[in-house]
């Protein structure tokens, strides 16, 4: 995998179809930490063939910054996944860190796609593994066999729900993905959302939610995110540079959290390195040992967001 990209942040993940020369030349300058360019869902048929030349020219052309750039092919049930990673993995250069692979049902999914970008990357002159795999969940098989998925390469990165193709799958009676899936004490994705994020993290993947379909309505938005980011999740997709800056908000953590976690990592390691006692009070509170890896997530996020500790914090 790309070791550039892969502790970078991806709370803001960016879709941008890959036929659209406007939205293509957009895409760089949408304060998103994650970008990837379409190839499926958002391309006509009859466009795919071509949006890969416009694929390659916008990663090779354009001026990406620091974030992860990602192509999402097209899925290995089509006629057109092998073109889309042979074209644009082999003439997007080293820039490009990722491919995303939807509709992922088994594990072979992904060795498939793996064993493939090897023959490219030596092809085109690239080192082998500098490309990173993103797996989409997508249907009640890949949800099954989600714990395989993750662990079946050594290039992925990132684990990734689609809720509205996952909704289809399973036959759930809504037309569209919105904030009032997430109402109540237990809803429809509740174990969803728990068995992909236990899947991610055992294998060291980010795991991402996927897109918020009503684009004007930011509230509904920021609510939907929350709850994906009290589960762990690092990140969820954005359609429109306005989804992006809420994403941004919602998964950083505050300042006030960010010092807050500064200062038990202090108190925890005084008290293990020159106090000799494994629990100390920092405050009303007891913090030990899990307090601190609680808090040791906390600034590593932050510190991904390009957060620094407060004056005086």
């Amino acid at each position: 995998m790309s070791q550039r990209s892969r502790n970078l942040p991806r709370r803001s993940c960016l879709s941008t179809p890959g036929s659209s020369d406007r939205f293509l030349a957009k895409a760089p300058t949408a304060a998103a930490d994650f970008s990837f360019l379409d190839l499926e869902d958002s391309v006509a048929p009859s466009e795919k063939v071509a949006a890969r030349a416009k694929v390659v020219n916008a990663v090779r052309a354009l001026d990406w910054d620091e974030r992860v750039l990602c192509v999402r092919v097209n899925a290995w049930d089509t006629p057109w996944t092998y073109g889309d990673v042979i074209e644009v993995v082999g003439q997007a250069g080293p820039r490009l860190d990722e491919v995303m692979l939807p509709k992922v049902r088994r594990a072979s999914d992904v060795v498939a796609l793996d064993l493939l970008l090897t023959q490219v990357e030596r092809n085109a002159g690239l080192e082998v593994g500098h490309v990173g795999i993103e797996a989409q969940i997508e249907t009640a098989e890949g949800l099954n066999n989600v714990e395989e998925i993750c662990a079946a390469s050594p290039r992925l990165e990132s684990i990734v729900f689609g809720p509205a193709d996952f909704a289809a799958s399973i036959g759930m009676p809504v037309t569209t993905i919105d904030e009032t899936i997430h109402q109540g004490p237990s809803t429809p994705f509740t174990y969803v959302l728990a068995k992909i994020l236990m899947a991610g993290r055992a294998n060291g993947l980010h795991v991402i939610d996927g897109p918020f379909l009503k684009v004007r309505d930011l509230g509904a938005l920021r609510f939907a995110a929350s709850v994906a980011a009290a589960y762990g999740y690092d990140g969820k997709w954005a359609l429109t540079p306005d989804q992006a800056q809420v994403l941004n908000e919602v998964f950083s953590p505050s300042q006030e959290l960010f010092d807050k976690s500064y200062a038990i990592l202090d108190a925890y390691e005084r008290a293990t390195e020159v106090e000799g006692m494994g629990a100390v009070m920092f405050g009303d509170e007891m913090i030990d040992e899990a307090s601190a890896k609680i808090a040791h997530s906390f600034v590593a996020r932050g510190e991904r967001a390009g957060m620094r500790r407060g004056a005086g914090a």
